[in-house]
């Protein structure tokens, strides 16, 4: 009776490490996602550099850096005039959740935002711009 107990312990605890972390609240996901938003609002790099994650921050080093990349690469990010969320996405490495931009000019931009756990809060490890986001959403 004890060797099925750990056998079935063992299986389940190889489960819990062959998925990423479980998005168990997508609301928590886009707060962290708005909240960076907001902080690029503001002009306020050193917050919006909580929100990514260790490698994003070990890439850029410093908050002005990152809101230099970010200005430059990502003006939609930085100053949207509206932000919509679609449904959140599980990718094999995390969870993936897919923003609509629209930028001063009305133009659409679909942005994809890798999120990671650590250490239990949610950060954001990357975001890749999907291209012909006019023709069709």
């Amino acid at each position: 009776m004890f060797r099925p107990m750990i056998a079935a312990m063992l299986f389940l605890a190889g489960l819990s490490f062959s998925h990423p972390a479980r998005a168990d609240d997508p609301a928590a996901i886009e707060a962290v996602i708005l909240s960076q938003i907001d902080a690029f609002r503001a002009d306020d790099f050193d917050t919006a550099f909580t929100f990514a994650s260790p490698n994003i921050r070990r890439i850029f080093r410093t908050p002005d850096r990152f809101g230099q990349m970010v200005r430059e690469g990502y003006p939609m990010v930085w100053r949207p005039a509206s932000v919509q969320f679609a449904p959140l996405i599980e990718a094999p490495d995390g969870w993936v959740q897919r923003v609509l931009f629209t930028d001063a000019d009305g133009r659409l931009h679909i942005a994809r935002y890798q999120m990671i756990r650590d250490g239990g809060a949610w950060r954001i490890d990357g975001v890749a711009l999907e291209r012909d986001a006019q023709q069709g959403v």
